[in-house]
């Protein structure tokens, strides 16, 4: 059996491992001649901050345009073509809406065949929403999944 890869899902939250999964999912992209989709996450505390208007939308969207900037650097460094998101990884008014879900829903919306998820570790920074979510994501992911 081959693997056909078109389009591989990279889920980020700002954080260094979260960067050295784009590396592994631009140099898996690169082996099969696919696409990177990076989405970045926002955790529970800046959602909350948004909603309840405590930070600037606009500063949170610069924050992760920062960020998905330097994956498009990544990619483009290997010819590698990206597309990008962002996603609420919570939400107040949806219990079932947590990071990995997310990220699954991601990848069915943008019909991602390969998934790079980050295995970071438990620190509790408020950044890091993605530390919990890679075991959801291994556990029920359709898709092949590599965590680094």
């Amino acid at each position: 059996m081959s693997l056909t890869v078109e389009r591989v899902l990279v889920p980020v939250d700002g954080s260094d491992e979260s960067l050295v999964a784009v590396e592994y999912a631009v140099t898996v992209a690169e082996r099969y001649d696919a696409q990177v989709h990076a989405v970045y996450v926002l955790g529970e505390e800046v959602v909350r901050a948004i909603e309840e208007t405590v930070v600037n939308h606009d500063e949170v969207a610069e924050d992760t345009e920062a960020f998905t900037d330097t994956v498009r650097k990544v990619a483009e460094a290997e010819g590698v073509p990206v597309s990008s998101s962002i996603a609420y990884g919570f939400s107040t008014r949806r219990k079932t809406t947590h990071p990995g879900s997310v990220i699954l829903d991601t990848a069915e919306d943008v019909d991602a065949d390969f998934i790079v998820i980050p295995r970071e570790p438990l620190t509790g920074e408020p950044g890091e929403v993605l530390e919990k979510a890679a075991e959801y994501v291994l556990l029920y992911a359709s898709q092949p999944v590599l965590s680094v």
